[in-house]
């Protein structure tokens, strides 16, 4: 009777089997993970009026004379500013609001097929902020407009020195502290001088954006 009772008080005294430890970890888990209601300070645009301020790093790589996106990279910084001009409009997926930016660049860099630098400018960037929130992340999509002067003509070749810029994609936010937010942005890139050089060779690319965010 004895070593029964012994036996009994250690099968008391084991622990959880690890399937046990998994379905009791998969609801802590999906808790984090699952949407949840968000209050304004969480949240990196809210309102309408609200004025977005970011610096900004950004590096991209595509093809210029050929099929290959190794071909020719850029790297370049800048200074963002925005303003969210409407507040929350459409249903479901589609909510958000419209923010309108520009942003000036004073950090051009090229490498591949040559090494020059340049300044540039955006005067219209239209982001649409989504509604849909995920604790602290929130997606958005943009396109933008713009363009870029360089020292030597770009792509290299009887081109051109001033060139046009066009960029469309999206990206998250990821609220860092009330008013302020981290970025990550993925875009696709164009550069190409429409016509104003002899050839309009074409830069097409991808780019990979991030940004700090303060609002005001």
């Amino acid at each position: 009777m004895r070593t029964l009772s012994v036996a009994r008080h250690k099968a008391c005294r084991r622990p959880p089997e690890r399937p046990l430890r998994i379905w009791i970890g998969i609801p802590c888990l999906l808790s984090l993970l699952l949407p949840c209601r968000a209050f304004p300070q969480d949240l990196p645009v809210e309102h309408k009026g609200s004025l977005d301020l970011a610096l900004w790093v950004a590096g991209e790589t595509g093809e210029e004379n050929t099929n290959s996106f190794s071909e020719s990279q850029v790297w370049s910084a800048g200074v963002f500013a925005g303003w969210v001009v409407t507040g929350q409009h459409l249903g479901g997926w589609r909510r958000g609001s419209l923010e309108y930016a520009f942003d000036f660049v004073p950090v051009f860099e090229t490498y591949g097929n040559q090494r020059i630098h340049g300044l540039g400018f955006d005067p219209v960037i239209l982001r649409w902020n989504s509604g849909l929130r995920m604790s602290r992340i929130s997606p958005y999509i943009d396109l933008s407009g713009g363009a870029v002067s360089t020292s030597a003509n770009l792509p290299p070749g009887n081109t051109s020195s001033f060139n046009f810029m066009a960029k469309g994609g999206g990206g998250v936010y990821v609220r860092t502290r009330s008013r302020q937010a981290f970025d990550m942005g993925l875009r696709w890139s164009h550069i190409s001088n429409a016509n104003l050089g002899v050839i309009n060779t074409e830069f097409n690319g991808v780019q990979l954006s991030l940004a700090y965010h303060w609002y005001k």
